[in-house]
């Protein structure tokens, strides 16, 4: 059965009581690109983001005035759309199956590597993330990096084909910020001696932690202790009060000669430039992060383990923290002098993943009009 007119397509966002921030995390950014790339669709007659939360959009504060859609209840949802993309908020189940009997397609957008995560969830007695949920689904779309530890696992789970599409960014929220701040200086400003050096993992479970970048900073340290001025550990109070944590940091040089510290959590944009020079990540099985495209926007040295970033920024393999020294001290030594190209190459990069490139529009626009190939 082809679906013939445009669509109108919801993303689920949710609002909690009170005012919200962009920057809280990178699924509120996944729905402000989806939303854009939606708007740009020859396939699509309207966009709107359905407030799946118990927050109500005029207490938003500043979070919604960067919205580029409409925001709509889940009644109006159910009589107006005729597909919903639950990315930030999770439907009901029982909404989702009258949805579905009046015509409607329900897609499950998976951005984060739930399998891992809910593995952490099932041993330590944590929430759980209702992907068992009982919602049915047309289908689920999910992201490259997901591919090898959660296609399989949300097929068998969800019951529904799965299908990974491209990641999506743009520097459009990141400007925006800045314009806002007063425009604070967003690019790296080559020519100093010393390096500060940053982590920005989440530390709120296993595939994103600061563990490992920490080794990889002391291991560069060691190895050329001129090079580097300071380490800052950012999302990193709850930790310093755990005493595992505490005794490895206690381990390391850049710690016993009092050249780290560990903070809270900020955006990046308050950060580099002002208190950082380059930015040092690891991640398993997490490997397409907004913080390494706002890195690469800014021009920031970008130490990471990802494969997803191709030739951009410094790359070293998996867990090994002396081959990400190497990585590091590598990007201290020929960073300024290559910069034009590091930023060209960045460029480049950065363009393929725009909601607005032709072939992100396309792609997704095929994979709309996909869920009306069959009853």
């Amino acid at each position: 059965m082809k679906r013939l007119k445009k669509l109108k397509v919801g993303v689920t966002l949710f609002l909690r009581a009170g005012p919200q921030s962009i920057w809280e995390n990178g699924i509120f950014q996944n729905c402000f690109f989806l939303i854009n790339l939606l708007q740009a669709s020859p396939v699509v007659e309207a966009a709107y983001l359905v407030n799946g939360g118990e927050g109500r959009p005029e207490e938003a504060g500043d979070f919604l005035s960067l919205a580029p859609a409409p925001v709509i209840d889940l009644p109006k949802a159910r009589e107006e759309l005729d597909v919903i993309i639950e990315l930030s908020a999770q439907l009901d189940a029982g909404w989702a199956r009258e949805f579905r009997e009046r015509g409607g397609r329900v897609v499950g957008m998976r951005v984060a590597n739930d399998y891992m995560i809910d593995i952490e969830r099932i041993i330590f007695d944590l929430p759980h993330g209702l992907l068992a949920s009982g919602t049915p689904y047309d289908a689920i779309w999910t992201l490259p990096a997901f591919e090898f530890s959660c296609k399989s696992y949300y097929a068998s789970l969800m019951r529904g084909p799965v299908k990974a599409m491209q990641h999506l960014w743009s520097p459009v929220l990141l400007e925006r910020s800045l314009a806002r701040e007063g425009g604070p200086d967003f690019s790296y400003a080559p020519g100093r001696r010393r390096w500060r050096l940053a982590i920005f993992e989440p530390n709120i479970c296993m595939v994103k932690t600061s563990h490992l970048p920490m080794l990889v900073c002391d291991a560069a340290y060691r190895q050329q202790p001129d090079a580097f001025e300071v380490l800052r550990v950012y999302n990193t109070l709850a930790q310093k009060e755990k005493g595992d944590f505490v005794a490895m940091a206690r381990s390391l040089d850049l710690v016993r000669h009092g050249m780290a510290s560990f903070e809270g959590r900020f955006p990046i944009y308050d950060v580099m430039t002002k208190e950082a020079d380059a930015i040092v990540s690891h991640t398993w099985e997490n490997e397409q992060n907004y913080v390494y495209y706002e890195a690469l926007y800014g021009g920031y040295p970008l130490i990471h383990n990802s494969h997803y970033l191709e030739d951009c920024g410094y790359f070293y393999p998996a867990f090994d923290p002396e081959a990400g020294a190497l990585a590091l001290r590598q990007a201290f030594i020929q960073h300024d002098l290559a910069l034009q190209d590091y930023r060209r190459r960045a460029r480049d990069f950065l363009a393929r993943l725009d909601p607005l490139n032709p072939a992100n529009v396309e792609a997704y626009g095929l994979a709309l009009t996909g869920l009306y190939e069959t009853p």
